[in-house]
């Protein structure tokens, strides 16, 4: 049968300086590949967050995404002579979670989320994304 693209018929027509260029062509385009796989969508890290829910937002200008933040018990100081409230902003993965989220605001969570390296618009503006809700509990 008579294909579209004879492979063999088109690397024995090519000269050895297109070949050389038409690999490292493809080397650049998977190394890019890779890169932008790893910048925006591999998943550096993740875990649980626990404290209670300050708020639960819908914003953004083109591409509108869930953002919350979470106040965690405890004081950090980062410099001496210094308090600081342990404040977990996060981005929502679903609009299901942030319904339950918004709907409960004020209460203690504890959270699941994934962290990537970098953010993209549609994920929303933190590097955090909560994927879960663990536990709901109120506030004695």
């Amino acid at each position: 049968m008579g294909s579209l693209f004879n492979l063999d018929k088109l690397f024995t027509t090519m000269t050895t300086g297109k070949k050389v260029t038409s690999i490292i062509a493809v080397i650049i385009v998977l190394l890019l590949v890779a890169i932008c796989y790893y910048r925006y969508f591999f998943v550096f890290g993740e875990g649980v967050k626990a404290g209670e829910l300050n708020y639960v937002v819908k914003k953004g200008y083109i591409f509108k995404t869930y953002e919350g933040k979470l106040i965690q018990s405890g004081i950090k100081s980062r410099q001496t002579g210094t308090l600081q409230n342990n404040e977990f902003e996060f981005s929502i993965a679903s609009k299901e979670i942030a319904d339950k989220m918004m709907a409960n605001s004020g209460k203690f969570y504890e959270l699941h989320y994934k962290e990537y390296k970098n953010t993209l618009p549609w994920r929303g503006f933190s590097v955090y994304v909560v994927d879960s809700i663990l536990t709901t509990t109120n506030i004695k």
